[in-house]
């Protein structure tokens, strides 16, 4: 349970190389702009958010330096063009502390997402928007006061964004905001979201993912290890399976996100309703 600071170079080297994309679809035709943002730019785009998970958890610089890494978030986030960081911060910690909390997980899909998104064509629609759900569902679930540090985020992102655009124009930016928002769509990695918490099998709500995509997303398909031991960063959960193989192994798990899309998306017994929802008891703090 110590800092990756391996993390830090992972991420700067990230964030020079979408700027260095930026530079190089700026004169291309509209067609060759989104198809990199697709082909290249949505696989650094959507690591990036995971990057931004990983820092949620202080992995960066760790605990004892807990401001450090919401910095480093807002630094992170640059090239996803919306701001993100900091508010994800603030949800992510209660997704851990009440999971399926009923109005306080906002991972959780609305009454709405699953009562319309209940047909294969729906879901595939509902996939595709996935972005946009995740978004604005925690507008209507469990709203918060704004942050200064959330201004802040909002602040930096709009003016990296004015730069971006200034400096190299509208393509770049498309490429951008296209990026993040095909990325975290449609997408082979977007399997994540699916694959962690729906209930494919009853009475198993966490499954872990053991397949390549680990490498592009710090390992956030050790999902069992990381509710599990979420202070342990992402390069050492492979660790965690292997010194408990005992309990994980026989766990229900994935190979193929990309699988788990289309099972989603196919499977009339699979929808936004298929996921454990609690109604909490006692006392809730939350972030």
């Amino acid at each position: 349970m110590k800092p990756d600071s391996n993390l830090i170079w992972i991420v700067i080297m990230m964030v020079l190389t979408q700027l260095v994309a930026f530079y190089l679809v700026k004169d291309l035709d509209w067609k060759w702009v989104i198809f990199w943002a697709y082909a290249f730019g949505s696989c650094i785009n959507h690591s990036m958010t995971l990057a931004i998970h990983e820092v949620s958890h202080n992995s960066a610089f760790g605990h004892c330096k807990a401001i450090w890494n919401r910095w480093f978030g807002i630094f992170a986030n640059l090239p996803i063009g919306f701001p993100y960081s900091i508010s994800f911060k603030r949800y992510h910690m209660d997704h851990h502390r009440y999971l399926g909390g009923d109005g306080i997980d906002v991972d959780i899909p609305t009454d709405f997402e699953g009562w319309f998104f209940c047909t294969t064509f729906r879901k595939f629609i509902w996939v595709i928007l996935q972005p946009l759900f995740y978004t604005l569902r925690p507008l209507f679930i469990n709203p918060k006061p704004i942050t200064y540090l959330e201004i802040i985020n909002t602040v930096v992102q709009l003016t990296f964004d004015v730069i971006i655009y200034y400096f190299f124009g509208i393509k770049s930016l498309v490429y951008m905001l296209a990026a993040s928002l095909l990325g975290l769509g449609f997408h082979p990695i977007s399997g994540h979201f699916i694959a962690e918490h729906y209930m494919f099998l009853k009475g198993h709500e966490t499954y872990s993912y053991y397949g390549p995509l680990n490498l592009l997303t710090f390992n956030v398909g050790y999902h069992n290890e990381h509710h599990d031991f979420p202070n342990i960063p992402g390069k050492n959960l492979p660790l965690v399976r292997k010194i408990a193989a005992e309990y994980y192994d026989n766990l229900p798990h994935y190979s193929s996100w990309v699988k788990v899309l289309y099972d989603f998306v196919t499977d009339d017994t699979i929808s936004p309703y298929s996921r454990v929802k609690r109604h909490q008891q006692g006392e809730v703090k939350l972030e």
